[in-house]
């Protein structure tokens, strides 16, 4: 899979004239369910028609751009081009969502993809918007593509369990520490990756070292909790994971608490894993983060957390 930053760098007319693209446009945070059945119909019908399946998507995330609030992603842009680049697309458009990408018209915006895409078809959502104000809805798309030749397909959205499947309800579903909800919309477990740093040393003193972790920035970090989790090493292969998300209430004072930390036990493990990317699957949610009155009382929780973990990923 190609990945560009502008539609300059794609030029189909120059390698053949016969060459069109079926393309499709949105910010495809977590490539979700609905995301997925967009992604594969295109390609489906792009290859079949000898043609190339092209993906637009936004860098910074537009809401970031068009209000003071930093959204927190469900997929940093190297996640989401991992997952697209699995759907079998051609090319991704990681185009930069700037003040002046606002101010561009839907005209003009289809103006650039006919010229630079050679455009056969696009397929996008009911509720699809493009350029500025919003001007480019589904009904527009239609009446231009009559005009200048091109399709345009509505692929209706999935449902999980009777609700509609969009990334906001996916980081809601994280927020209430919901896996179950977030990875039946996903169709994968939440996947969250950083790389591991040095902490306290508390976990290895009461015999259950942990693996500290740094998400990246603006990372969605599920609800405070005990987690059961896939953990993926860069080195030496995965394994199951007891995770805890939180402040560490038994050691930390409430006036000392500092955001959310992710702290990984690798069961049958023991190996470095300092200054190495981690990346955890969640797979289930096992308990509230709680304090407990004394060390012992926590260490025995944290075996059974261990014990429980390892029966849920064992199945």
């Amino acid at each position: 899979m190609r990945v560009v930053h502008r539609l300059t760098a794609i030029h189909p007319r120059q390698r053949a004239s016969d060459v069109q693209s079926y393309v499709t446009i949105g910010v495809f945070d977590g490539l979700h369910l609905g995301h997925q059945r967009i992604i594969r119909g295109l390609v489906e019908e792009a290859h079949a028609h000898g043609q190339q399946a092209i993906a637009i998507t936004f860098d910074p995330h537009p809401v970031a751009v068009l209000t003071d609030r930093v959204p927190l992603l469900l997929t940093t842009v190297g996640e989401r081009l991992d997952l697209m680049a699995l759907l079998g697309l051609d090319t991704v458009v990681v185009f930069p969502f700037t003040e002046e990408i606002v101010q561009t018209t839907a005209d003009d915006f289809i103006d650039d993809l006919m010229h630079h895409l050679n455009l056969a078809e696009i397929r996008v959502g009911p509720d699809f918007t493009l350029g500025h104000g919003q001007q480019g809805d589904v009904s527009y798309l239609r009446e231009v593509g009559a005009q200048l030749g091109f399709g345009v397909r509505v692929i209706e959205p999935v449902s999980w369990q009777g609700e509609i499947v969009h990334s906001s309800r996916i980081r809601q579903a994280l927020q209430r520490g919901n896996i179950e909800e977030a990875n039946g919309c996903l169709g994968r477990p939440y996947q969250l990756s950083g790389v591991v740093v040095r902490g306290r040393g508390l976990g290895k003193d009461i015999g259950v070292p942990t693996a500290n972790i740094d998400p990246p920035p603006n990372r969605l970090i599920p609800s405070s909790g005990v987690y059961a989790c896939q953990a993926q090493t860069e080195r030496w292969g995965s394994y199951a994971a007891a995770v805890n998300v939180g402040t560490r209430p038994t050691f930390t004072a409430q006036s000392d608490a500092q955001g959310l930390t992710v702290e990984a036990h690798l069961l049958d493990f023991d190996q470095n894993l300092y200054d190495q990317v981690l990346t955890l699957d969640f797979i289930a949610r096992l308990r509230d983060e709680r304090p407990y009155p004394t060390l012992n009382a926590l260490v025995a929780q944290l075996r059974e957390d261990i014990a429980q973990t390892r029966r849920l990923l064992d199945e």
